[in-house]
């Protein structure tokens, strides 16, 4: 309905006329049943027996997955409350990657426990205050629990990519896939001092259907998804020395609109033959520089195709810029755009350059560069939809290693931590003496919801479980949680199920931000298009 308020001169309308609005608990309780809904959608998706959902898209396409950011973001969500879920999502995968999940699940339950306390009628700013002390004192508790270790320990590095594919489709191959990744990361990492970085644009993802999941591989080096450009040039050369040209390998036509008056027919001919000269000239320049193996990010004349077959240098055209950095990086060469300016010193190395056939299509393989700070990896499977799946998982995994270089502090999973910090926080509750201590109270409870859907979604007893897990986190076990492959509970470190503290510290934040936002909000008008 439109505002409209009644003044002694007759009525007063604020608002369009199609204006709807919303007030007060009727706003609230709307908002907190979307939000809830979609963490609804995501639930049984969580933990490593979580199940996959399919998407269809209005084209028809079809994606399988269980990755909480790529459901969301496929799904066309409308409710403004549930966008702001989406949004958590987005934020948790962007900056660490993996959790999305857990995220929104968690972002839910801290709105479904809050609807509680409006129900008794606690103010939403009680409840905000609670829940913002209730973060911060589970970001300390969190601190205090983690395990430092050292960045480049690759073991440590193995367990938290396993640990991120254990919920995916990957899981049965998570062995090699970890490796796979782990190396990736290892080889990109860049040491300043005692901390690491690591840039993933500089780790080449191609996929390709064919094969299966264990035939995906990390290869030293960069893959194009393109062809040698001249059938007369060798499709594979040993100790390639690479020139990487970002200019045309052509005759550059004027900028201006010019003519030629040509008198005679020998005229025609000569300026025919000085085309070809001058690309002749651009060749040998090639050649005398000792290249071998051309790419280059632009044309390549057909004439200037013939001279560089004639000379045995194998050479690729159209090449994506982010592909020429990522060459230069992994073969130590200089993109070049002048070819006058070409020596020797500019030149890319690589043991060997070959085209390959990847099932229907033929790709060039740049491989064996010696010290490569940029590398491709090969991902195959059965199907596209496959390959599609463990793209988006080995993604995830990509960011969770390079959290834990970045911030080497680990924390058990299965929901260990956050039934441990939930325990902690009832406790400290009870040094509140207002209505606060009740928001803490059901910020410790929404917490339990994660290993209660791990262990609801592995099929076990949720109230048996979580009265079991209960009892040993109070004994002082703080690494137990929920086993969900094998349907017990157990010492999650022990069976080396580990994650990034930096990962749960996101997901806190991200969902406690967006829960306290949408309990702020408590009108919502809406004002359709113009009539």
């Amino acid at each position: 309905m439109a505002s409209i308020q009644q003044t002694p001169n007759g009525p007063v309308l604020v608002l369009k006329e199609s204006a709807l609005q919303q007030k007060g608990k009727d706003a609230q309780h709307n908002n907190i049943a979307a939000a809830k809904l979609v963490a609804e959608l995501v639930r049984s998706s969580l933990g490593p027996r979580g199940l996959d959902k399919m998407l269809v898209d209005s084209l028809g396409d079809v994606t399988i997955t269980n990755d909480g950011a790529t459901i969301l973001k496929e799904i066309d969500v409308q409710h403004p409350a549930a966008k702001m879920m989406v949004e958590i999502s987005k934020t948790v995968d962007n900056e660490v990657g993996d959790g999305t999940t857990s995220s929104v699940v968690f972002g839910g339950a801290l709105l479904a426990r809050a609807e509680d306390l409006l129900k008794k009628d606690v103010h939403p700013s009680v409840i905000i205050e609670g829940y913002q002390a209730a973060a911060e004192k589970t970001l300390e508790i969190y601190s205090e629990m983690a395990k430092k270790i050292r960045p480049d320990d690759r073991e440590t590095l193995l367990k938290i990519a396993t640990t991120s594919m254990q919920s995916k489709l990957i899981s049965e191959d998570s062995d090699v896939l970890s490796k796979v990744v782990v190396d990736a990361i290892l080889r990109v990492a860049i040491k300043k001092a005692e901390t690491y970085s690591v840039d993933l644009e500089n780790i080449k993802v191609e996929k390709k259907a064919g094969g299966s999941i264990t035939d995906t591989q990390i290869i030293k080096g960069i893959v194009l998804d393109k062809e040698v450009v001249h059938s007369g040039m060798p499709t594979k050369i040993e100790k390639a020395k690479i020139a990487l040209l970002n200019s045309a390998l052509e005759i550059e036509k004027t900028e201006m609109s010019s003519e030629i008056r040509i008198t005679d027919p020998t005229q025609m001919q000569m300026f025919l033959e000085e085309e070809n000269r001058m690309l002749k000239t651009m060749v040998d320049k090639l050649h005398n520089v000792g290249v071998n193996v051309l790419i280059c990010q632009k044309g390549i004349d057909d004439i200037a195709q013939h001279y560089l077959a004639k000379y045995g240098i194998m050479a690729v055209r159209r090449v994506k810029e982010s592909d020429m950095i990522k060459l230069g990086k992994a073969t130590g060469g200089r993109v070049i755009s002048n070819l006058d300016d070409l020596t020797e010193k500019d030149l890319g190395i690589a043991d060997i350059a070959h085209q390959k056939k990847v099932e229907s299509d033929k790709w060039v393989f740049i491989e064996g560069c010696k010290n490569p700070q940029s590398v491709t990896l090969l991902i195959r499977g059965g199907s596209q939809r496959v390959i599609d799946e463990v793209d988006r998982s080995i993604h995830d995994s990509l960011m969770v290693v390079k959290d834990v270089i970045e911030k080497p502090e680990i924390v058990a999973g299965g929901g260990a931590p956050e039934s441990y910090a939930a325990s902690k926080l009832k406790d400290w509750a009870d040094s509140f003496d207002g209505r606060e201590q009740l928001a803490i109270k059901k910020y410790a409870e929404a917490l339990e919801v994660i290993p209660l859907t791990i262990a609801e979604n592995a099929g076990m007893d949720p109230i048996d479980t979580m009265a079991t897990l209960r009892a040993k986190q109070n004994q002082g076990r703080k690494w137990t949680g929920i086993d969900a492959r094998n349907t017990k509970i157990a010492d999650m470190l022990a069976i080396d199920v580990v994650e990034p503290l930096v990962v749960k510290e996101q997901i806190i934040k991200s969902a406690t931000e967006a829960a306290c936002m949408i309990l702020r909000i408590d009108d919502v008008i809406s004002v359709s298009g113009a009539r």
